[in-house]
């Protein structure tokens, strides 16, 4: 096990271990405007959402590493209060990309990504017309982190509009998670496409109580052939099958582990409790 005190390592190392470490993270494509009116459109990792009543949202555009300096947008929101957070979706990856370059403060990021502003409603900054979804936002606060190199600046970030492509939406209008194809950041180069190879489904115990990993029997919780995943499982019923519902079952044939394992892997986790307690 490598153990790192933060204050013991240069910070681009530790910047470097901190984005490999924590991942995958949304993004924040802000748009932003100056005080003489120029628009700005930059991405930020740094970002999610934190309160639905008030909405508020919250990024940071952390100083550069090198030398310290506060981005366009940090200067934009002190300035203005206002932002538009821009979700990123698959096909305007390489766009959202190409903005994070370091162009001077008077350079426009739409012209230079090709990306199309569109007004907002309640707030000067524009909103990216290609983004699935855009929130138009005041800067409630602003909190400064540090002075120095690679520290953060939270713009917290009250939501007043929400604009949504309707073609992201399912039948009951609301977000369909395959159809808004989200990617987000990872460390390095790398990025993560939210797509139907790599999502999955767990329902949220939000009613249930689940007897908990502790009360699975011994032997089945020392499993070899049972993962965490498995045991976790195994633990989210809330009462085990009876003895009568044990005998009747038809089990498949081979290992009892093995058979259990692969019930869970099909969502059958009854099941698996009648083969393990047979």
């Amino acid at each position: 096990m490598l153990t790192i005190n933060p204050k013991e390592i240069e910070i681009t190392k530790l910047h470097h271990y901190l984005l490999g470490a924590i991942g995958p993270r949304p993004i924040a494509f802000a748009s932003t405007i100056d005080v003489n009116g120029i628009p700005n459109l930059s991405p930020f990792s740094f970002f999610n959402v934190f309160s639905a009543n008030p909405p508020i949202l919250v990024f940071s555009p952390a100083r550069s590493g090198r030398t310290g300096a506060t981005k366009n947008t940090f200067d934009n929101v002190k300035a203005t209060k206002e932002v538009v957070i821009n979700v990123v979706n698959f096909d305007i990856v390489q766009q959202m990309s190409l903005s994070s370059s370091p162009y001077d403060a008077s350079i426009d990021e739409f012209i230079k990504s090709g990306l199309t502003p569109i007004p907002s409603e309640t707030i000067q900054p524009f909103r990216v017309k290609e983004s699935p979804v855009q929130f138009e936002c005041k800067v409630n606060e602003i909190i400064e982190l540090g002075q120095n190199g690679g520290a953060g600046n939270l713009v917290i970030c009250e939501v007043l509009r929400i604009h949504i492509n309707e073609k992201v939406l399912d039948e009951k209008r609301m977000i369909d998670q395959h159809k808004i194809d989200l990617v987000s950041r990872m460390g390095g180069n790398w990025y993560c496409r939210a797509d139907k190879n790599s999502m999955f489904e767990i329902q949220k115990p939000l009613t249930t109580i689940g007897i908990g990993v502790d009360q699975i029997p011994r032997a089945i919780r020392n499993s070899s052939i049972l993962s965490g995943n498995d045991l976790g499982l195994l633990g989210s019923i809330e009462v085990l099958p009876t003895a009568q519902e044990i005998t009747n079952y038809d089990a498949p044939k081979g290992e009892r582990h093995q058979v259990a394992k692969d019930l869970l892997a099909k969502g059958e986790t009854i099941n698996a409790w009648k083969v393990l307690l047979k």
